[in-house]
């Protein structure tokens, strides 16, 4: 069954924001006063329509705000029970976070193993310590150890899905942030993509899930947050949200029909 996120494992959460706000300059903030939690081994998504800032916080979570021209204008970010506010994305990484960007971003003149490789360079992965960690990420994603040569820019749009989470991985994160792993995907590759989380999730990375597809989200979380004009409007377990059919029809795009957590008997 899925687990509440108030059930927190041992220890601080994976990631806690308390009274978040950022933005990008004279467009004003783009989240406001944003608390969430990520408790350690659990999978929580963050869910809400298009322009609800939900980018917005990956990258205050992930450092990479500044680089979009935006600033953290006042809050709180923790990793793993440290103040992390004022660090740098590198800092973050060697922290235990990794981020899996929207839009994959692969390096598409890059081959598949370089492309993994990049992804090890924040922790200095040299000979045999960078064999080790692809060996470990392909284990998870077997297909890529067939196109290791392969520039990624002959990729499919699912094997650049995988590759793109196979680089965060390379870093051996205890969190990962994920943002919108199945947009623009086939349905079957969702599946695929969606079986991927899991598996990470199982082998003990705590995952921030942001994703359109919230029935596939909320299949696979056992916490969720909904954000709207860069605020929480509601927050909940998958079943606790489902029973309120305002929000389901609304703004899960779930309907009537339940979803069935990971794990529950069908």
């Amino acid at each position: 069954m899925s687990r509440d996120a108030s059930n927190a494992s041992d220890g601080p959460p994976a990631l806690r924001t308390t009274a978040v706000s950022a933005g990008y300059g004279a467009a004003g903030n783009a989240v406001t006063d944003l608390s969430l939690r990520v408790p350690q081994g659990q999978v929580v998504s963050l869910l809400g329509p298009n322009g609800a800032g939900k980018t917005t916080v990956m990258r205050a979570v992930s450092g990479l705000l500044g680089l979009h021209r935006g600033r953290l204008t006042s809050g709180r970010v923790e990793l793993f029970g440290k103040d992390m506010t004022g660090s740098r994305a590198s800092q973050r990484v060697r922290a235990g976070l990794a981020q899996c960007l929207e839009g994959r971003m692969v390096f598409p003149g890059l081959s598949v193993a370089e492309n993994l490789a990049s992804g090890g360079h924040v922790r200095r992965y040299r000979g045999a310590a960078l064999t080790e960690a692809r060996d470990e990420v392909l284990a998870l994603l077997p297909r890529l150890g067939d196109l290791l040569d392969r520039k990624a820019g002959y990729l499919s749009g699912g094997e650049q899905q995988m590759l793109a989470i196979a680089r965060a991985l390379m870093s051996r994160p205890k969190l990962l942030l994920m943002d919108e792993p199945s947009l623009g995907l086939a349905p079957r590759i969702v599946e695929q993509v969606r079986d991927i989380i899991v598996s990470i999730n199982q082998h003990g990375t705590s995952i921030l899930l942001v994703e359109q597809n919230a029935r596939m989200a909320l299949s696979i979380s056992g916490y969720a947050y909904l954000l709207e004009g860069g605020r929480v409007y509601a927050e909940g377990t998958p079943a606790t949200l489902e029973q309120d059919n305002d929000i389901a029809a609304a703004y899960l795009g779930v309907g009537t029909e339940p979803v069935v957590p990971r794990g529950a008997d069908s």
